[in-house]
C-alpha cells in the first residue's frame, strides 16, 4: 500500500488574493507589495517555495506569472513533480481569452488526462 504524503498550498499574491487563501486555511504566501521590485520579489518567493518539498500546490495570480515564465517552464516539463503551478486571475480580469481551457489544459498536462469541468 502507497502512503499518503500530504502537501501544503502556497500562494503568491497581492494583499487581497493572499488574505481571501489565508481565510480558506493557507498557510504558506508570500504577499508582493507595491510595484517597486516585483519582479524580484515574486521571484524570490517562487524559487523558495520550489525548494520546500511539502509543497504540492502554488497558486499565483496570473499577472505575476509573466516574471517567472521560465521557472513555470521548467517546472510543467518536469512529468510527475511537484508543486502545481496554479495561475489565478487578479480582480480586472485574465489574460487567457478562455479560462476553461486554460484551466483544462493545465489540469491535462498535470495529471495526463481530461477532467470534465
Amino acid at each position: 500500500m502507497m502512503s499518503i504524503k500530504h502537501l501544503d498550498i502556497a500562494v503568491i499574491g497581492d494583499e487581497e488574493l493572499v488574505n481571501a487563501m489565508r481565510l480558506a486555511g493557507i498557510s504558506k504566501h508570500y504577499t508582493i507589495k507595491g510595484n517597486q521590485d516585483v519582479h524580484e520579489n515574486v521571484r524570490k518567493a517562487l524559487t523558495e517555495l520550489l525548494t520546500e518539498p511539502d509543497v504540492g500546490i502554488v497558486v499565483m495570480l496570473e499577472d505575476y506569472a509573466q516574471y517567472v515564465e521560465d521557472l513555470v517552464t521548467q517546472v510543467r516539463k518536469k512529468k510527475g513533480t511537484t508543486p502545481v503551478i496554479v495561475e489565478v486571475p487578479s480582480k480586472f480580469g485574465t489574460r487567457y481569452p478562455d479560462i476553461r481551457e486554460y484551466y483544462r489544459a493545465l489540469i491535462r498536462e498535470s495529471i495526463g488526462f481530461e477532467v470534465e469541468i
